[in-house]
């Protein structure tokens, strides 16, 4: 396998990985906080937290390495505009997902605290969880259209 070739797959694999695991984790979450008991909720934030930072921050970092090496080594213009749109996209997708992900641990902080005994804010927490929700519909329809681009490249 060619350099190019290696490259390309790494990008559409971190590709999966980010789609993929984004939405795996996030019914994970939702489905945790869901489900009533506390516990169950913790263990799912929890999770998340983890998953997230092991598996979608490694995707996140090697979409735009990766994409770079192919833009300039597949001969593309990085001005084009289907490429103008989709750096746009992505950088959408992560300004959802960063604040995502402190949300995240807020909200396993306050299930341990909760937990243990300690002060809980039922109210934040509720506005923490919808806040979550919305932010995850811009990023998850920003990769969708990413992933569109990049198969069709429209010009």
């Amino acid at each position: 396998m060619d350099a190019y070739a290696a490259v390309k797959t790494l990008h559409i694999l971190s590709a999966t990985i980010l789609f993929g695991t984004g939405r795996g984790i996030a019914y994970f979450f939702w489905m945790g906080g869901r489900s009533g008991d506390d516990r169950s909720a913790f263990f799912a934030a929890r999770a998340t937290v983890i998953a997230d930072l092991l598996f979608t921050l490694t995707a996140v970092i090697a979409q735009p390495v990766t994409g770079a090496w192919l833009i300039w080594n597949g001969g593309f213009n990085p001005l084009d505009r289907w490429l103008v749109l989709t750096y746009a996209l992505y950088l959408l997708a992560g300004a959802c997902w960063v604040p995502v992900v402190f949300i995240q641990i807020h909200i396993r902080n306050q299930l341990k605290a909760k937990l243990s005994g300690g002060q809980f804010d039922p109210l934040r927490y509720q506005r923490l969880r919808k806040t979550w929700f919305w932010l995850g519909w811009p990023a998850f329809l920003s990769l969708i259209a990413v992933m569109h681009l990049m198969v069709t490249k429209p010009s």
